[in-house]
């Protein structure tokens, strides 16, 4: 995910765009020189309809009247040179295009307008994207950081995953998660657990306190801290369709000791990567996805394992081992790993991405996001 930027809709290319310019007028000067050449009997004078029709598929509204002006002229040729102007079928066959060349321009020109409605609209949804999930940085203390978001819908930079990261004064903490659902509800919690940990990340001392903030800002708890109230009327059975959750990691990074310390809240366990092996970071009491906290017991255990100099961790969402090959088989993401121990979080993400994408044919059935994260060795 990079800086904002502005965003416009694929165009053809100069070389491209001159390609498609040139088959309308190509089709105009081939049935022209045809139709004056064959039998008196024989009209393709109505072929002359398709290129403005043509035109209006990938140019604008001058270009497209432009060609029908001149399959027009083309029309009066044929029928100067064939019988005369007034001749009756010609009459009418310039008639004809000349209708067809305004309704297609008029068409051209709705076109366009979309278009330009739609660039708009996606420049400011993926400049508001890029404020809800903002780039990591490359250098956190002693930490170097590399993250990939793919979105499984076309065009769009974010869903429902999350990552985060944020400097105490003694480490560094990071957040990655995975809201419950798809399109813009997912995206909604997804920027209410953001928000909350960009808040309080810094503030909290604790890792148990900074998730019930998180678990609060999902939407599931009143402000009070209590659990939220349904309606008397409410149907149960819509509430526990309509609940929301995002499963979470958050993981605090001393700068001088070399372990990470983490909560689980219901989400695919880290891996560590270690002189050549891979090692998932399971904890043994996992607390409940954010949001659930009024179903299941909300008490929060932080876990500690070792984490030391070029080890390099791996966050990920379910998007990742979840993604299917043309066969159903899961992407088997820790054998993949083992193949690429010792490279640094750049070049690894790199080509997890790469496999991944040609694993399940280059479409994701949901999102994905990764984040390597690799300790170096503390700055003399």
């Amino acid at each position: 995910m990079g800086p904002r930027r502005r965003v416009s809709l694929p165009r053809p290319s100069r070389r491209g765009g001159r390609l498609l310019l040139a088959a309308p007028f190509a089709l105009i000067a081939a049935v022209t020189v045809v139709d004056v050449l064959v039998p008196p009997d024989v009209h393709l004078g109505p072929f002359l309809i398709a290129a403005p029709a043509v035109t209006a598929s990938f140019a604008g509204p001058r270009m497209t009247a432009f060609v029908g002006a001149v399959a027009v002229i083309a029309q009066s040729v044929v029928a100067v040179a064939r019988t005369t102007f007034t001749d009756l079928n010609h009459t009418y066959q310039i008639v004809a295009l000349v209708l067809i060349s305004v309704i297609a321009t008029f068409f051209a020109y709705l076109r366009e307008r979309d278009e330009g409605r739609v660039t708009r609209l996606r420049s400011i949804a993926h400049a508001a994207q890029s404020v809800v999930l903002r780039p990591l940085p490359e250098r956190a203390g002693p930490l170097r950081i590399a993250s990939v978001y793919l979105a499984a819908e076309e065009e769009a930079q974010m869903g429902g995953d999350l990552y985060a990261a944020a400097r105490t004064g003694s480490g560094t903490r990071l957040l990655i998660g995975d809201a419950r659902g798809k399109g813009l509800d997912a995206i909604s919690e997804a920027s209410l657990v953001l928000g909350a940990f960009r808040v309080t990340a810094r503030r909290e001392r604790e890792l148990p306190d900074l998730v019930r903030h998180l678990e609060a800002g999902v939407g599931s708890v009143e402000e009070d801290g209590g659990p939220a109230q349904a309606a008397p009327d409410a149907d149960p059975a819509a509430d526990d369709a309509d609940e929301a959750f995002v499963t979470a990691l958050v993981l605090d990074v001393p700068d001088d000791e070399p372990v990470v310390r983490l909560v689980n809240c219901g989400h695919p366990p880290p891996l560590l990567l270690r002189d050549g092996r891979v090692i998932p970071l399971e904890v043994s009491h996992p607390s409940p996805p954010l949001g659930l906290a009024d179903v299941f017991s909300p008490d929060v255990e932080v876990e500690e394992f070792p984490y030391g100099v070029g080890d390099v961790l791996l966050l990920y969402t379910d998007g990742v081992v979840e993604a299917r090959d043309h066969a159903r088989a899961f992407y088997p993401l820790a054998e993949r790993l083992a193949a690429w121990t010792g490279e640094d979080p750049p070049t690894l993400l790199g080509m997890l991405r790469s496999d991944l994408r040609a694993y399940v044919g280059g479409h994701l059935g949901d999102d994905a996001a990764l984040v390597a994260v690799q300790r170096l060795a503390p700055d003399p």
